[in-house]
């Protein structure tokens, strides 16, 4: 059996009722990615597949090509949904102009949340993050799914009254929205290695 080691200092709270979103700007010793949940630090676990990478940067690319003026697509940023919780979306798409200070937005500040379902985050992506991503207000969240060898998204919108996601669609081969912006989609071309 292993011997147990005492954790590092810097993963003991500064406060009984735990760790607060902002202090994950100054733990330069927590691992990258990491996220908090009512308080406690989440930890990625394991990396994702490569071919998640492939198709967040597929997806990256063609959101940003569509983005109309003002729209910015980001990759692996952190949304502070509130004082106790804070994700780091594999995409996000806003209309608050690039400062390279930035360390996180506000949900009133996203239009789009994108998650690529990995092995390692299919709970959070499916049932953890929705919740909490349509409690706080963001509008759109996509969760993108490999089904068959091919990305299928599945799309939600915020139901302001309820603090509800409500599906919009689950798209395969190809996705057409006009909500947050006018977005074209070739599912089965991304995440595929170019020729």
């Amino acid at each position: 059996m292993p011997a147990v080691t005492a954790l590092p200092e810097w993963m003991y709270a500064p406060r009984i009722e735990g760790w607060h979103a902002d202090d994950l700007d100054h733990l330069l010793e927590a691992p990258p990615h990491t996220e908090m949940l009512h308080g406690a630090f989440v930890f990625r676990l394991f990396p994702p597949p490569a071919g998640n990478d492939r198709l967040v940067d597929a997806l990256a690319h063609a959101l940003t090509g569509q983005a109309p003026a003002g729209v910015e697509i980001a990759r692996e940023t952190a949304i502070r949904l509130d004082t106790r919780n804070r994700f780091e979306s594999d995409l996000l798409a806003t209309a608050v102009a690039h400062d390279p200070s930035r360390t996180f937005f506000t949900p009133e500040q996203v239009l789009l949340v994108v998650e690529v379902v990995s092995p390692e985050s299919a709970y959070r992506d499916r049932m953890v993050k929705p919740r909490k991503y349509a409690e706080a207000g963001v509008a759109h969240y996509w969760r993108v799914e490999e089904e068959d060898s091919s990305p299928v998204v599945h799309a939600y919108e915020l139901d302001e009254p309820t603090r509800q996601y409500v599906p919009t669609g689950i798209h395969s081969g190809e996705l057409h929205t006009t909500r947050p912006f006018e977005i074209t989609l070739d599912l089965n071309g991304l995440g595929r290695p170019r020729r």
